[in-house]
């Protein structure tokens, strides 16, 4: 039984999840911790949690769980902060979009992976950031990828998938590697894609967004993104990102040269493939 978790980086990610937790019922105590008050005053006066310190020994004493849900670049200096405070008894988990460079981290603070640290990552969010932008019902029906290591405690995956599932979430347990790959293509790269066309715009002509109408407002969205957040998820994940922006780069030049030539039997093939695919992913 979870009894009391310490949220580290009370966000909108943090405070969604602490949001959902807090109308579950399912975890008695919810305690943040951040570097900024005022951010934790907030987030105890709207409901999200029940307390909170600056203390980062204040704020684990007698937790059962951890969850950190700070950018990921962010990760090595939160790990050594939590290490002297807990025992072997804590479960880690975390909310981070990146997981390979989670698990190498944590074998870097404590020289192995703990059997109680259960990478997580839930498929949600919000172009909006902070914790008044929490959403107890952000991860309704939404997935949450866990990645725990071979020698992960079962009973500490149990507990981890249970807090998800009770604030709606649907759980997958993978490898990290097939994680990374995976989100670098369904999520990183159209992100990359919304803030490169955002930079195309405006180094070619800034009063273009002027006579944008619904469908660009709808695909160039997520560029209102978290700038550190998807900087440290780049940096963290390059590898996968870059090989994904260069097969799109493929199939832009493939787009390209059929307009160029006039193909238009293989043009509307492409288009009628891309809207058949996407139906029957939304009709899902």
């Amino acid at each position: 039984m979870i009894e009391k978790i310490c949220i580290i980086g009370v966000g909108l990610i943090g405070g969604s999840f602490a949001a959902g937790l807090k109308e579950s019922s399912k975890v008695k105590t919810i305690v943040g911790f951040s570097r900024n008050e005022d951010n934790l005053k907030t987030a105890q006066n709207i409901g999200v949690i029940d307390e909170y310190s600056l203390d980062i020994s204040q704020a684990l004493e007698d937790v059962d769980m951890v969850v950190i849900a700070t950018p990921v670049d962010s990760f090595k200096e939160i790990l050594e902060l939590i290490k002297p405070h807990i025992n072997d008894s804590v479960i880690i988990s975390d909310v981070g979009s990146t997981k390979g460079s989670i698990v190498k981290i944590a074998k870097e603070v404590f020289g192995k992976i703990p059997a109680k640290f259960i990478p997580a990552h839930p498929i949600a969010g919000k172009e909006k950031s902070g914790v008044n932008a929490s959403d107890a019902s952000l991860f309704k029906n939404k997935r949450v990828i866990l990645t725990p290591e071979s020698n992960a405690d079962t009973q500490s995956v149990v507990a981890v998938s249970d807090l998800w599932e009770c604030i709606g979430a649907r759980v997958e347990i993978m490898n990290y590697t097939k994680h990374d790959d995976l989100l670098a293509m369904t999520s990183h790269l159209p992100h990359m894609l919304a803030f490169s066309l955002m930079d195309y715009l405006m180094d070619n002509n800034p009063s273009a967004c002027d006579y944008a109408a619904g469908g660009f407002k709808d695909f160039s969205r997520i560029a209102s993104s978290d700038s550190i957040m998807w900087r440290d998820i780049c940096i963290n994940n390059s590898d996968q990102i870059v090989k994904h922006i260069e097969g799109y780069q493929q199939a832009l030049e493939k787009l390209s040269n059929l307009i160029k030539n006039n193909q238009t039997e293989e043009l509307e093939r492409l288009f009628i493939d891309a809207k058949s695919t996407r139906d029957k992913w939304i009709d899902e």
